[in-house]
């Protein structure tokens, strides 16, 4: 038979869980009677555990929120995902401003762990490695992100004082409909009202985020993750392209990804699955990177601008046919070079250009090659 004591932390721990729990859904857990369950209730505040009595045909108690977190009671599983989470958190950049904050909070889980969890935790921490190196991370305040998420929440509108790229400081007024992470950074997107248009902001380039009178009502079916996503890939950068590829969404997709290059979707109706001319835009601070995805898309494309990617995307044919043409005996001929890359760009040694107009295309390839698409873009 549990012992009073037991019973408590039981009690504590269904609390805990969220939401009111009804006196006869207490009782039925603890196997005791709703009395009983009253004074355990007692107990707990009697313990400074804020618990509160809500009134009602569905009342029954709650936790109330107070300025001290109540004591956590986690088994195995609980402990080892807190641990995991706090981990990842520091490794992806979901973090905020306080960089210690993770690393506190996982030693304070440690030290109030049973030794024996304790110890079979700290073999998983100590053997765990990661393929990924860490992500550039870009951390918001803590009060930064709890006011703009309130106002989110509320849909209230906030202030913001905001510092763009270039160090130019303003203050701006947010109708605010979502947070969004995307590679280490944290967005806020929504709609400017003195403008009226829409805007995505990053949460570190904030200074001070304040929440105004007022509220407003976001658009129908909104998605705040693919907001973010179109405006990045419509970011002003340096250079403006513009291509036709031949394929499908999802195969341009593979290699240009929403935050990268905005892509014409078929028209209502169309077979999404049937290849045909795609119009593909994208803005970048530097073109070096294009050409190696255009030729791992392995798909007809068209350049229609600028003609500097042009020249960069003949100048990578080039180098890949004077590859393919190059033997294993070249690096053993008696009196050759040790060095064949640098035979094959002597003046005269390359391939002719043929001067033809039409689409650019490379070498086929049986498929594009693993891992992502790089991606050297400054964030805005």
């Amino acid at each position: 038979m549990a012992r009073p004591t037991s019973r408590v932390l039981t009690l504590l721990e269904l609390l805990q869980s969220g939401g009111i729990r009804t006196v006869a859904e207490l009782a039925d857990r603890l196997g005791v009677d709703g009395r009983t369950v009253r004074r355990y209730v007692d107990h707990l505040v009697d313990l400074d555990i804020p618990v509160e009595a809500v009134r009602g045909r569905y009342g029954g108690y709650r936790l109330a929120p107070g300025y001290r977190l109540p004591p956590l009671m986690l088994n195995d599983d609980e402990a080892l995902a807190v641990l995991l989470g706090l981990v990842a958190g520091r490794r992806t950049g979901l973090l905020t401003a306080a960089e210690t904050a993770g690393e506190t909070a996982a030693a304070k889980i440690r030290r109030a762990l049973p030794e024996r969890l304790a110890r079979r935790l700290d073999a998983v921490m100590e053997s765990l490695a990661f393929t990924a190196p860490p992500g550039e991370s870009a951390t918001p305040q803590t009060g930064v992100l709890l006011a703009v998420a309130d106002a989110v929440r509320h849909r209230r509108p906030v202030s913001i004082r905001y510092t763009t790229r270039d160090g130019r400081r303003s203050e701006r007024t947010l109708h605010p409909y979502g947070i969004v992470t995307h590679t280490g950074r944290w967005y806020v997107t929504g709609t400017d009202p003195g403008i009226g248009q829409d805007r995505t902001f990053r949460l570190d380039r904030i200074a001070d985020a304040r929440t105004l009178p007022g509220s407003f009502e976001p658009p129908a079916a909104l998605d705040p993750a693919q907001r973010v996503l179109s405006g990045l890939a419509k970011a002003a950068y340096r250079h403006e392209v513009t291509l036709r590829i031949h394929g499908t969404v999802e195969q341009v997709r593979a290699r240009l990804p929403a935050g990268v290059a905005s892509v014409q979707e078929p028209a209502e109706g169309a077979d999404p699955h049937t290849e045909r001319w795609l119009h593909v835009e994208l803005r970048a601070e530097r073109l070096d990177w294009l050409p190696p995805v255009l030729a791992s898309l392995d798909r007809p494309f068209v350049i229609e601008r600028p003609d500097e990617l042009r020249d960069l995307v003949g100048a990578l044919a080039d180098r890949l046919a004077a590859s393919a043409r190059r033997l294993p005996r070249d690096f053993r001929r008696p009196g050759a070079s040790t060095d064949p890359v640098a035979t094959a760009h002597r003046p005269g040694s390359g391939p002719e250009h043929s001067g033809q107009d039409g689409p650019a295309t490379l070498p086929s390839r049986s498929r594009p090659p693993e891992g992502g698409t790089p991606n050297p873009r400054r964030d805005p």
